[in-house]
């Protein structure tokens, strides 16, 4: 049997060249950092909605895997968004909201509301958006149309909770539908 004798190893690794090197450095890196960036395999995204009766307010509360939300604002505008570690707070907060508010509608009782932004935050994987509607009355019905992030993925699924007086209801909605309604 033969047996391997470190001078011939010795002698092969001295033989590569350093460019050889290099590249076989460089292939590695390629091959780690296209793992690195998998992505995975749920495109799913939370949208909370609770009547808070007493102050007559439609709280929202959203939830977008981090890595998504960013690659969708950077694709409709053509530049690097952080919303982790903005250089500029005020310009993220712009483009997020005008994201969200061309993606998503909420109509009570059949009229569709005005949804204002109040602000986000990071919470592990995530970031949670905060909106909410004024001075509404307590919806008997509510219809939610959203498109969040449909355009970043075509698989994408948002899941859609509502609460008014106590009342809990879920649905699902998979691209390309986009709206849901609720009775209560």
């Amino acid at each position: 049997m033969p047996v391997l004798k470190l001078k011939n190893i010795d002698s092969i690794l001295k033989s590569i060249t350093p460019t050889a090197k290099y590249l076989f450095l460089g292939l590695i890196l390629i091959l780690g950092s296209s793992f690195y960036h998998l992505k995975h395999p749920y495109y799913i995204s939370v949208i909370d909605i609770k009547h808070n009766g007493p102050q007559k307010t439609l709280q929202i509360s959203a939830r977008f895997f981090t890595n998504d939300l960013e690659d969708a604002l950077e694709k409709l505008n053509h530049k690097k968004i952080d919303v982790l570690n903005p250089k500029n707070k005020t310009e993220v907060d712009s483009i997020l909201f005008n994201y969200i508010k061309q993606r998503l509608a909420i109509s009570i009782n059949a009229k569709v509301q005005s949804i204002q932004f109040i602000g986000y935050e990071k919470e592990d994987e995530s970031i949670w958006a905060y909106l909410e509607i004024k001075k509404v009355p307590t919806p008997k019905t509510l219809s939610v149309n959203t498109k969040l992030l449909y355009d970043y993925q075509t698989s994408q699924v948002n899941i859609v909770h509502a609460e008014v007086n106590g009342i809990k209801k879920s649905s699902k909605v998979t691209n390309p539908d986009s709206k849901v309604d609720f009775s209560f």
